[in-house]
């Protein structure tokens, strides 16, 4: 065992493996910094320069790439309101009201450092976990894994606050949602429309993009000025974002040590350990007040799993040849290139490859980590450059962002449809992240299901996996109800139940009575879309709806008998800025993506932002170029139009 130990490092300090794994962590950085892009772009640009490399050597640079892509993607989180990747959504949530606030440089350099952290934590996991993981691994079966998804959906009570119908409701609209396109269990399909786009359902780019990244285009565009707030002063929070994750250790730990279990299940991975780590800090909190404001805590808890879910990943794909993500799917790609057999006969025969892929995650993190830490000061500064000189190229890169999901116009018209909707959420304050939540775990929730009731039946609901996180979710729904109850009551003897009354009154706006109004519309049209189906084809629409329905009816009840307290709501702006978006979508389709795209920024720059005119052609044509590039590096062929296909060849 000492001497598999003493090759494995020799192979892991070879100039050659720590050359090609630098290189592996740029182009890994440089992938997750662009939005859109993610761990299965960027393999993919490195499979074709696999074939006969070294294995150890190619396998460094493949590691190098894997590791800090959850780590780059913080960027365009925390500075640009974008999540970076599947894995970056809870992020966005407090990091980039963190930026607002002018605490960029805190929320990146405490982010990195969690990335670092839970990356080293996962890969010491990892190590000692690859010769036990196996009977672990194998004992989760798909009612196991429908319960994981349950838990994560539990997450929502956590989120909501006080408007737990009004998150109920955003959920279920996000199960909806979800469940459009084939039905896992018997292949019927569900409200398309007959729209081909819709067969395969929304992409997730496409949803995250629009709930989260265009509301705050849009919010941020109504207020002219810059991300963070003129008053406050940018850049000197690297320091205390650093003993942030100090004082933090524990939550640090934790979310790693979640973060490496999760990943080690196939088919979870980032998103899902992304919220239920945020619903943990959110737990675990005895002031949640500042959550969904700029609370550091919403920052070290996803970054923290991040990395080490990536980790984890590594666990299933090693040692079954089943990926545990998308990237570790073109990894195993890259494996067989290589001829690598994963499986259990890679740790029996290849066991110092094995811990060379495992410690060259460790060291990619360090390194990726500190080169991020090295730019979070300067970069930063980007939130105080007017926000009207960033919006076009941000909302050039998000449109390029959501193409890349199914490279179809329709991801275009998607992004503003469900733009709309966060524009709506945003405005009257209902949850988001409860819309992207249920969004993101209806297609596993419908598969776990389906396989539990097929395989195992009734029997399913007594496996003592089952039962444990069963436990554990009626735990994170009731812990923090009975918290309320029991601050409530405190409030209620030393103020008075007046007062406390007072506060719970609810609010409502016209916003809020236009979207129960078509949530309830919504509802009806897809209950008569999915009636005809079948029991199993049409189960979690079905729930969807009750959900949505239910949700909406309870709230207005609520709202009926509180008397609620009239909140003035208005879209004004941000619908002209949303009209902007559609137009700018039709110019991409009339006139082709390259084209539309630097008319848009050219006369944006010129006409909003009033730059001086060679700064706005010298932006313009570096808008150009990074489209260009982008359809050569990765083979794309963007809606043409009438004028691409005569100027672009």
């Amino acid at each position: 065992m000492l001497d598999i130990l003493l090759s494995s490092l020799g192979q892991l300090f070879t100039l050659s493996h720590l050359l090609f794994m630098v290189l592996g962590v740029l182009v890994g950085l440089v992938v997750g910094i662009i939005p859109g892009l993610g761990g299965i772009a960027g393999m993919s640009l490195l499979l074709p320069f696999l074939y006969g490399m070294e294995p150890s050597v190619a396998l460094g640079m493949l590691m190098g790439l894997v590791a800090v892509i959850p780590t780059g993607d913080t960027f365009a989180s925390v500075l640009l309101g974008i999540p970076g990747s599947s894995a970056s959504q809870a992020t966005v949530i407090d990091g980039f009201s963190l930026a607002k606030r002018g605490q960029a440089a805190r929320a990146l350099s405490s982010a990195f450092l969690c990335s670092m952290i839970g990356g080293v934590i996962g890969a010491v996991v990892l190590t000692g976990f690859i010769l036990i993981a196996r009977p672990l691994v194998l004992s989760f079966s798909s009612s196991e894994l429908f319960m994981l998804t349950l838990l994560g959906l539990s997450m929502v009570a956590v989120l909501s606050g006080r408007d737990l119908f009004k998150g109920l409701a955003a959920c279920g609209l996000g199960l909806l949602v979800g469940t459009i396109g084939m039905a896992p269990a018997t292949g019927e399909f569900r409200m398309n429309f007959g729209l081909n786009y819709l067969y395969d359902g929304l992409p997730l780019v496409v949803v995250g993009l629009g709930i989260f990244a265009i509301p705050e285009i849009v919010d941020l565009l109504v207020k002219r000025g810059a991300i963070a707030g003129e008053s406050t002063r940018l850049g000197k929070g690297w320091r205390q974002g650093i003993q942030d994750v100090g004082k933090n250790r524990g939550l640090v730990a934790r979310c790693a040590a979640m973060g490496s279990l999760i990943g080690t299940i196939p088919g979870l991975a980032g998103s899902v350990v992304d919220w239920l780590t945020y619903g943990h800090a959110m737990q675990s909190a005895k002031d949640k007040s500042e959550f969904g404001k700029g609370d550091i805590r919403g920052v070290i808890a996803p970054e923290s799993a991040n990395n080490a879910c990536a980790c984890g990943a590594m666990v299933p794909t090693l040692l079954f040849g089943v990926p545990g993500s998308g990237s570790a799917a073109v990894f195993l790609g890259g494996m067989l290139l290589l001829g690598l057999q994963p499986g259990v006969g890679m740790i029996e025969t290849h066991l110092d490859l094995t811990y060379t892929i495992i410690w060259s995650l460790a060291l990619a993190n360090i390194l990726g980590a500190g080169l991020c830490l090295v730019l979070a000061r300067p970069v930063a500064n980007l939130t105080r450059v007017p926000f009207a000189t960033l919006a076009p190229l941000i909302t050039v890169l998000i449109m390029f962002a959501a193409f890349q999901a199914t490279r179809a116009s329709g991801d275009l018209i998607a992004l503003g449809i469900v733009g709309v909707i966060g524009v709506l959420f945003n405005q009257a304050g209902w949850s988001r992240p409860a819309f992207l939540i249920g969004f993101v775990l209806a297609p596993g929730a419908e598969s776990y299901f389906y396989q539990a009731v097929q395989f195992q039946g009734m029997g399913a609901l007594l496996r003592p996996g089952v039962l444990v996180i069963g436990t554990l979710i009626l735990a994170a729904m009731f812990i923090p109800m009975l918290r309320s109850l029991w601050s409530k009551r405190r409030q209620a003897t030393s103020v008075g139940a007046a007062s406390t009354a007072r506060n719970e009154v609810p609010t409502l706006g016209v916003i809020d009575v236009a979207l129960f109004a078509a949530l309830l519309g919504i509802a009806v049209v897809a209950w008569i879309d999915v009636s005809d189906l079948t029991l199993l084809g049409g189960i979690m629409p079905r729930l969807a709806i009750a959900i949505l329905a239910i949700s909406c009816l309870m709230e207005i009840a609520r709202c009926l008998i509180r008397r609620p307290q009239w909140q003035p709501q208005a879209i004004g702006l941000q619908g002209l800025w949303l009209a902007g978006f559609f137009a700018l979508v039709g110019a991409i389709l009339l006139l082709g993506f390259i084209t539309a795209a630097t008319l848009f920024s050219l006369v944006f720059l010129l006409a909003i932002a009033r730059l001086k005119p060679w700064v706005a052609v010298v932006m313009s044509l570096g808008v150009t170029a990074f489209l260009m590039g982008m359809a050569e590096f990765l083979t794309l062929t963007y809606p043409r139009g009438l004028v691409d296909p005569l100027l672009f060849v």
